[in-house]
């Protein structure tokens, strides 16, 4: 979450009213994240995220709001949409696209433990099945097609050890069929900067839907893994907490390896993609796409299986 588009106070104001939620008292960009607006806005009734969408389609915005409408109402702790009186979640605000939002209590951890990997894998799984009805589900806007098409655009702009590797990856991901696997509406980022925790350790909140999408529902397990669990006791138990309440079949056991280098790619590509062919913005976070270039250079020399 960023800020590139900046809102006067006055326009903000105007844009509250059909809300119903009183005064405005005070509003500040938030500096996190990559992809949108983002702001804490206080009003008389209490403290709300507003979200600029700098560049999702607004067909597609409907979806992202009764996707986290839908959660919220399902007992996942995701903030929820507030509506005007026409039932309206988004409207234009600074020339974007923007919603209000309820603001989750709770901080992010930097350094989860094996307990916070368990609970996130219970969470995770009940989301997948939360979401499981949801009505014409939008695609992975970064899945299979985004990857082999970004990776494609990015190869020229490479040094050559990361051009082979990016080129050698992407062959590698064209051969491997997860048509086959469990599909539902996933995540697809689920960072330990997206879920929040209260102050008696438990899981208050998950944040930012805006990449979420119709894949393989092991893809989304692959995310939180490589960021989540950094020893096999982490990854242990967050599979532990996501088999108790959806087990996982043998075909996803056996693509598991393949999917957690799918994921490091797709990470990968989008921070690449963010400091080769960065957009302007006043207040902006570039993270270092080195991380998951080594994360992927250590699945391909060590593939790890899934524990049972």
């Amino acid at each position: 979450m960023s800020v590139y588009t900046k809102v006067g106070r006055d326009e903000l104001t105007a844009w509250l009213q059909p809300l119903g939620q009183g005064e405005l008292i005070d509003y500040a960009g938030i500096a996190a994240g990559m992809q949108n607006s983002n702001y804490f806005v206080t009003t008389a009734s209490g403290r709300f995220v507003l979200t600029l969408f700098e560049r999702i389609e607004t067909s597609a915005l409907d979806f992202y709001l009764a996707l986290q409408d839908k959660l919220a109402h399902s007992g996942i702790p995701s903030p929820r949409p507030l509506a005007d009186g026409d039932v309206r979640y988004w409207r234009w605000l600074a020339g974007k696209p923007a919603a209000l939002l309820t603001c989750l209590p709770g901080a992010a951890l930097e350094s989860p433990g094996a307990e916070h990997c368990r609970a996130v894998g219970e969470m995770l799984a009940h989301l997948h099945l939360a979401a499981a009805n949801l009505l014409n589900p939008l695609p992975n806007p970064c899945g299979a097609a985004w990857r082999q098409a970004t990776g494609e655009i990015l190869l020229p702009l490479l040094a050559p050890d990361e051009h082979d590797l990016l080129a050698d990856e992407l062959a590698f991901q064209t051969e491997q069929d997860y048509s086959i696997l469990p599909r539902g509406v996933i995540h697809a980022d689920l960072f330990r900067d997206n879920v929040l925790w209260d102050a008696a350790g438990r899981l208050s909140g998950v944040l930012d839907f805006y990449f979420a999408g119709e894949d393989a529902l092991l893809f989304d397990l692959a995310v939180v893994a490589n960021d989540w669990c950094a020893d096999d006791a982490a990854l242990a138990a967050l599979i532990a907490g996501y088999a108790a309440q959806r087990p996982l079949t043998e075909a996803e056991r056996a693509a598991w390896p393949a999917m957690r280098r799918a994921a490091a790619l797709r990470f990968w590509l989008l921070r690449l993609e963010v400091r080769h062919q960065p957009r302007q913005g006043e207040v902006v976070t570039i993270k270092n796409p080195d991380d998951f270039r080594h994360l992927l250079a250590r699945f391909r020399l060590a593939p790890e299986a899934l524990p049972r």
